[in-house]
């Protein structure tokens, strides 16, 4: 509750017994003249709420839906209320009709309309797949809200965050997101669009409710900034948006806390007993059945990074995932052993050619680090001859530029050398989760940038085994599964493939067994006594 509300109700408990039953009598009257009011607590906040962006819920019951409903029949003049499938949307268009008080203004062809007695239009829709957004394009909406959001790509809610607009003067334009905590990789995006809330990692938390204010910056990455006043990018001038979090638990809803709807919750498996009855948005996570690099091995590896590489570890490979215009990324995956820098990540307008990408590598390339390039997709053919041509062999004669084409055929095995791979994408993918394992001798060496777009790319593929060999889910079904592309993730994965790696003696000794040959050579580096290995 408020401070407010709590001033109000000690001076109402304050007032004589006839004040009381007065006072109640005009607000029954005044009620039954509304459509909906919110309820006191956090769904009065959230109504209240001057953020233009606006992320409600975490645990289940906690009237998140109610509130979208609420908004769009008591605020909005022109509202949008989506979900992912259609088949969501018959509860959502039920209870607003009994909101309505009737079925006069409602028309249930797809897509389901309302209009309200006093003029309010509501559109209902969905978004089963990424494309579908584009439907809603040149339609303004002044109230845009999509509940469970988290089942939502990140694309589609950008963009349908262009069409929050209104030509009515005075009209307040906001954007409502409904959810509870995203429980596979395709949600991870939400954590990262309200970071200072999510991330108990973020540098600068917020409190429940706190106005932020970001831009999207010239590179497209989003950018915290310190207030609503206008920010110059280039030659445009930018009106930063505010965005907050306001979280509630089934125990805010009056009209569900004191039904057995708990007792479900407290019955529910992890990670859904997390997400639906904490609302906790980074435990909330269930790994997919055949997930190629478990969650939790990722999150203990960020877990293990520092700001900067172990004292005297040279860079030893810098992975790149090419691209050259459109909407993708750049991205450059530096590699001090098995340290990671954080993503390096450029617009692939600004490397349209070959040579573009070849310079953002060679201007951040230290010693003879080596140089991996995706080749997929005929992107990378062109920064790897251009570079190939100019970065001479290493000092012992390795070569200091790597293609790497995903669809090739793989000679390698497994560690335990009991299976094979059908392609290249399918053996990087498996080294670097072998790599991550923490039951191995020594633990991982492998540290990584706290950054959750990276944990979605990473553990979203799945795998199968065949009788050619383990099998890793294709990039381009990945890309589906996202709603963008995992280059951070393919980045990472082939930054590891090539160039020194770091092994303890235990693990040196465990391949060796394995596959019945000498162990590797090993080049000790003084400065720590470390051990790598030569591929």
């Amino acid at each position: 509750m408020t401070a407010v509300l709590e001033e109000i109700l000690a001076k109402y408990k304050a007032l004589p017994a006839e004040k009381q039953a007065e006072l109640r009598k005009v607000a029954e009257a005044d009620a039954k003249k509304r459509l909906w009011v919110p309820s006191p607590g956090p769904q009065l906040d959230a109504f209240n709420s001057k953020a233009d962006i606006l992320l409600f819920g975490g645990a289940a019951g906690g009237g998140k839906s109610e509130l979208l409903l609420g908004l769009a029949m008591t605020a909005h003049k022109r509202s949008l209320v989506l979900r992912r499938q259609y088949t969501d949307l018959a509860a959502l268009t039920e209870r607003a009709i009994q909101i309505n008080r009737s079925r006069k203004g409602f028309n249930g062809s797809t897509p389901p309309k309302l209009k309200t007695a006093d003029g309010r239009h509501i559109d209902f829709g969905a978004c089963a797949h990424v494309g579908d957004e584009e439907s809603w394009q040149g339609q303004p909406h002044d109230g845009l809200f999509l509940d469970e959001v988290a089942h939502f790509h990140e694309s589609q809610v950008r963009f349908l965050i262009t069409w929050n607009r209104s030509a009515d003067e005075g009209q307040r334009c906001r954007v409502v997101m409904a959810s509870n905590p995203p429980v596979s990789s395709e949600g991870e995006w939400l954590i990262r669009f309200f970071a200072p809330w999510l991330d108990p990692n973020h540098h600068n938390p917020a409190k429940p409710g706190e106005l932020r204010w970001f831009i999207t910056d010239e590179a497209g990455k989003d950018r915290e900034v310190p207030g609503p006043e206008p920010v110059q990018i280039l030659l445009k001038t930018v009106r930063p948006l505010s965005r907050t979090f306001i979280p509630a638990v089934l125990s805010d809803n009056p009209f569900l806390a004191r039904t057995d709807y708990a007792a479900k919750l407290d019955a529910l498996p992890e990670p859904y007993r997390s997400a639906f009855r904490d609302g906790n948005f980074m435990l909330a996570r269930k790994d997919a059945l055949q997930q190629v690099i478990p969650t939790q091995w990722v999150r203990e590896a960020q877990a293990r990074w520092t700001p900067h590489p172990p004292a005297g570890i040279p860079m030893c490979a810098i992975g790149c995932d090419v691209a050259r215009g459109g909407d993708d990324q750049t991205v450059l995956a530096i590699r001090h052993d098995g340290w990671f820098a954080p993503l390096e990540r450029t617009p692939g307008v600004k490397t349209p050619t070959g040579p573009d990408v070849a310079g953002l590598i060679v201007a951040r390339r230290r010693d003879n680090a080596a140089v991996i390039i995706d080749m997929g997709g005929g992107y990378g053919g062109s920064p790897y001859d251009h570079l190939i041509g100019n970065l001479p062999v290493n000092q012992v004669g390795q070569p200091s530029v790597y293609g790497y084409k995903g669809a090739e055929k793989s000679l390698a095995r497994t560690a335990d050398n009991q299976l094979g791979f059908t392609n290249k994408r399918s053996e990087v993918y498996w080294k670097f989760r072998e790599a991550l394992d923490p039951a191995q001798p020594g633990g991982s060496p492998v540290a990584l940038p706290p950054d959750p777009a990276l944990v979605a790319d990473l553990t979203a593929a799945t795998f199968e085994v065949t009788a050619r060999g383990i099998k890793v889910e294709t990039k381009e079904d990945v890309v589906e599964k996202l709603g963008r592309s995992p280059d951070g993730g393919d980045a990472v994965v082939i930054s590891w493939c090539e160039g020194q790696r770091a092994m303890t003696h235990a693990a040196i000794w465990s391949k060796a067994h394995n596959s019945h040959v000498r162990a590797p050579s090993v080049i000790r580096h003084r400065a720590t006594q470390r051990e790598f290995v030569r591929r």
